[in-house]
């Protein structure tokens, strides 16, 4: 055989060869692709399984609180406000408020005394509604937990009295105390007859947490800027300066005068 024949054979076989390297390569990365798009597929089966599991339970509104239980009594859109005073009080005081909120203690210990002369005298109404926004900037849950006791006390006829002594007894806005349910009974023992097994039982379930959250999702929603906001009659007291305890109450009797 001529050297010129044996040089073309050769080099048809490396041909070959390099061929059959190609088609191996090919068939790697075919596999590669393969194994690939599993994984993903895998992945991404593994991620809709993990949204279903974080969204189990959760309601309609997408809130993880629980159920909307409004407490006993409470009145307006969807059952947000709790209502003291006279139903016909010539004018009504609506009261944002979280009772982590040191602005809300001092508005409280300013005007708690006139506000209570004016709701006995049957000239005005307060609407109060209650938000957590301390909890969701400083961290905690004690003005949840604390809006919680509170609708229980309204349940139990005792709003009033235990509104007044979270105030009271509100600890520094850092000190998420009220998150826990000892002090929330440790205060409710100050109102005689609220420190019941029913008061307790509703604490400690947050049988109206998820009210809470839809009561705070409100103030969100309703253009706020802080707490307190403090509404007469729709007209937002609270940001006028020269607003004292007496000038409300002359605009509260001059209203009921007629």
């Amino acid at each position: 055989m001529s050297e010129k024949n044996r040089e073309g054979k050769r080099t048809a076989r490396e041909r070959m060869a390099i061929e059959r390297e190609k088609q191996k390569a090919a068939e790697r990365r075919r596999r590669t692709l393969i194994v690939g798009a599993s994984v993903v597929c895998v992945l991404g089966l593994a991620a809709v399984i993990g949204v279903i599991a974080a969204n189990a339970g959760k309601d309609d509104d997408g809130d993880s609180a629980g159920p909307v239980v409004a407490p006993s009594g409470a009145q307006g859109e969807d059952s947000l406000a709790i209502p003291v005073g006279e139903e016909d009080a010539p004018s009504t005081l609506v009261v944002w408020e979280d009772f982590r909120c040191p602005a809300c203690k001092s508005f409280e210990d300013a005007y708690r005394s006139t506000i209570h002369e004016l709701t006995d005298a049957g000239q005005l109404r307060v609407e109060y509604r209650l938000a957590t926004i301390i909890d969701g900037n400083m961290g905690g849950t004690g003005s949840q937990n604390a809006a919680n006791a509170a609708a229980c006390a309204q349940d139990a006829g005792k709003f009033v009295e235990y509104h007044d002594v979270l105030y009271t007894n509100q600890p520094a806005e850092t000190d998420d105390a009220f998150a826990e349910n000892s002090k929330l009974f440790e205060l409710a023992a100050k109102v005689d007859g609220l420190d019941t097994p029913a008061f307790r039982t509703c604490v400690e379930e947050g049988t109206h947490n998820g009210w809470v959250a839809k009561s705070n999702e409100a103030f969100r929603s309703g253009g706020f800027t802080g707490t307190p906001t403090v509404l007469l009659d729709g007209k937002n007291i609270y940001q006028d300066q020269s607003m004292t305890p007496q000038k409300l109450k002359e605009q509260v009797q001059e209203a009921a005068k007629g």
